[in-house]
């Protein structure tokens, strides 16, 4: 126990050292509205003011409709949890409480407790975090389906407090070992948790280590324990603990620094920053890593003398500390990364409409293919393009122009010098956000002119799909095999060759020097009908750029003819092929490929294919489609590849990012997806494209029709200097 010995200053040093090795620069905050379920509560804390006896006239319990009203505004806001606080079993101690759930049709405080937190789930798409208080294993159970997180505060491991006299005496559920007991049972069910500690109301320094130790082995024994909270006491007029002495910042900022310490670099760690008013950006001298729930609708009901900050002072705060705020959900990062093990199949499905590809909160409501421009999608104003073509002053994120986080400030001093980056650079270019997203855009930026200069380039095409039946399972195509598909993708259509080349040929007329020519791998095709095609156009317009075909359609074509792909590219080539696209990559990580296209190309079939077209004498383009099941270490990974074979080969045009669209797509409408990237991941995929694939590929293409006109102006702002076909 030396570590009670331990100077805050020393404490706070180790503890800044181990978030920095754990956490990196980030820093996170869940936009939230607190539903006050219920104030009856059958424990009798001296400190409270939250909890209190039924009143005449007033009902005991919130009803559906204004939980909903307050959920409802909170998702208009923005917000992403819906935190249901509320006393323990009120219902024994209090006829009110029994009469009132009766009515609702519910013997229990939990069972209306599931029902409110459905309803919100199903109705708004919030996330609920509950905190009933102590629960059991069958508590758990029913709550799990219902919500993406649960906790009770640990408070203290002291049995003494719970002692005549003490805070505790009188609450039956305040006793340390029911409290741990819950904690424990949560582990056993797979709920990800949230516990924590409150200082000040008299216990000892040992006794809060101690606390923090029983955590740690819950935690260590079912790695369930999300987050732990250092909590200070405030006297509250009107209790019975009003004049007791509140504890001193410098032992609010011991002992988050100790929970750092005994807890170690990966955990997280939050201290509420209203309950330390102007002195809140102190605490993350503390080693902190999360500032907890913020609302932009509701009151802090627990401490409703002590207002929220504002997001915008939140952020301030975090940078002027070398940190990055960002958004989460009430269920951490760590725990969306294995929503199977961790969340109940309902409540994944709506984690992964709200998460981000870092399985933090999404910042807006934009989504690439939707007739929604930025800015009425809620992407901040810093972030949208600006009248200039050049991005020439820091306009993104914080805008405090503090210096970039390690990570970043190395991947972009290897850019600038002509060093390659290599994964963990191209990772941290893609996870930017505040200053670091500032920096990324515009070194990005500035990138581009050297090279491009301020011409923005594109070609007039037409694309031709000549049939939307396919024999593949690609989660994320309406032409894919299955019958959600089938619904999706309308009556089944093959083009005829005729029909083919009449729309070349008015294409042409029009001023097309171009076709793009792709579609689904139907199961009549051999690799004849793509030599064909070729043939008949070129036959009929022979100085006509015929852009087709892409590796899966390549690779089937040569397997049904028993050809190499040497071969079979060349045979096209002499038919009339002149470059191939890029699709079919998706993602170039086999982990991802098994999720959203498991019987399609691998990544190195894919590459192999663009190998030999290479070798053949063709030139190709390269995409991500991006957005959907993945992270951003998988499109580091992708960015790299791409890179490797361009320095072997030499054939890539271009690097065109592909941004998912849900809207149709089979893996989305079965849960299993995100809705596309956020704003801020596409622009960064421009710009880490831009930065990483230099100088190998040297134009970087943004896909106006995904992205709308006003986010084509903001990736021309983030790298892009080409806009495609058109």
């Amino acid at each position: 126990m030396e570590l009670v010995h331990a100077s805050t200053a020393e404490l706070c040093e180790a503890a800044r050292e181990l978030r920095a090795r754990g956490k990196g620069a980030l820093v996170t905050y869940s936009p939230k509205v607190f539903i006050p379920l219920t104030k009856l509560c059958r424990d009798v804390c001296h400190y409270c003011t939250f909890a209190r006896p039924p009143r005449r006239g007033e009902r005991a319990y919130m009803s559906l409709d204004e939980v909903l009203e307050v959920a409802r505004a909170g998702a208009a806001a923005g917000c992403h949890e819906a935190l249901f606080t509320l006393g323990d079993k009120p219902e024994l101690r209090y006829r009110a409480a029994r009469e009132e759930l009766a009515a609702l049709g519910c013997e229990t405080t939990i069972e209306y407790l599931e029902r409110a937190a459905r309803t919100v789930l199903e109705e708004t798409g919030l996330l609920p975090h509950v905190n009933p208080g102590v629960m059991g294993a069958a508590d758990l159970a029913a709550l799990r389906p219902v919500s993406a997180s649960q906790g009770i505060m640990l408070e203290t491991a002291s049995e003494r407090l719970s002692a005549r006299r003490g805070p505790h005496f009188g609450s039956p559920d305040k006793l340390p070992a029911r409290r741990l007991e819950t904690i424990r049972l949560a582990g056993e069910a797979a709920v990800p948790f949230t516990t924590g500690i409150l200082i000040g109301i008299g216990e000892t320094r040992a006794e809060r280590i101690e606390a923090l130790l029983a955590i740690r082995e819950l935690g260590e024994r079912y790695g369930h324990v999300q987050e732990v909270i250092v909590q200070n006491f405030r006297a509250k007029p009107g209790t019975r603990m009003a004049g007791h002495p509140e504890p001193s910042l410098d032992e609010l900022l011991w002992t988050a620094a100790a929970a750092r310490v005994v807890l170690g670099p990966d955990w997280n760690i939050q201290a509420p920053p209203n309950l330390s008013y102007d002195d809140f950006p102190r605490l993350l001298d503390a080693g902190i890593n999360d500032w907890g729930g913020i609302s932009p609708v509701t009151v802090d009901h627990v401490n409703p003398e002590a207002p929220w900050p504002e997001v915008e002072r939140l952020q301030e705060a975090t940078e002027s500390r070398g940190l990055r705020l960002a958004p989460r959900l009430p269920i951490y990062p760590e725990y969306v990364a294995d929503l199977d093990r961790w969340a109940d199949p309902a409540v994944a499905v709506a984690v992964r409409r709200r998460a981000d590809a870092d399985g933090l909160g999404r910042e807006d409501r934009w989504a690439a293919g939707s007739s929604e421009t930025p800015a009425r999608a809620g992407v901040a104003a810093n972030l949208l393009p600006t009248a200039s073509l050049t991005r020439k002053s820091v306009r993104v994120g914080a805008g405090n122009g503090s210096k970039s986080s390690p990570p970043v400030e190395q991947a972009l001093a290897a850019a600038k010098e002509g060093r390659e980056l290599d994964e963990d650079d191209v990772t941290a270019l893609l996870r930017a956000r505040g200053s670091d997203l500032a920096a990324v855009l515009q070194s990005a930026d500035r990138l581009r002119r050297e090279v491009n200069g301020d011409t923005v380039t594109y070609v007039v095409t037409r694309n031709i799909n000549y049939t939307n039946v396919c024999y593949f399972r690609c989660g994320f195509c309406a032409f894919s095999k299955g019958k959600l598909a089938e619904n999706l993708r309308g009556r089944p259509y093959l083009v005829p060759l005729d029909e083919i080349v009449r729309r070349s040929r008015e294409a042409w007329e029009r001023g097309a020097v171009e076709v793009c020519l792709q579609g689904g791998i139907h199961p009549g095709f051999t690799g004849v009908f793509y030599l064909d095609v070729c043939r008949a156009i070129k036959q009929a317009l022979p100085d006509i750029h015929v852009h087709a075909f892409s590796a899966l359609e390549v690779w089937q074509g040569a397997a049904t003819l028993g050809l190499d792909l040497d071969a079979y590219l060349t045979r096209l080539r002499e038919a009339g092929l002149a470059s191939l696209p890029g699709t079919a990559a998706e993602i170039l990580d086999d982990e991802v490929r098994s999720v959203i296209c498991p019987d399609k190309v691998s990544t190195g079939q894919w590459l192999g294919v663009h190998d030999s077209a290479h070798r053949a004498g063709l030139r190709s383009t390269t995409t991500i489609m991006f957005g959907h099941a993945d992270t951003p270490r998988s499109w580091a990974r992708h960015l790299i590849r791409l890179r490797d074979q361009q320095k072997r080969t030499g054939g890539f045009t271009e690097f065109v990012p592909l941004p998912f669209v849900h809207m149709e797509a089979p893996i989305f409408l079965q849960g299993r997806a995100r809705p596309g990237p956020t704003f801020r991941e596409a622009m960064l995929v421009h710009a880490a494209g831009r930065l990483a694939l230099h100088p190998w590929i040297t134009n970087i293409q943004a896909s106006w029709v995904k992205l709308g006109f006003e986010g084509a102006k903001a990736a021309l702002q983030a790298g892009a200097n080409d806009l495609g076909g058109t």
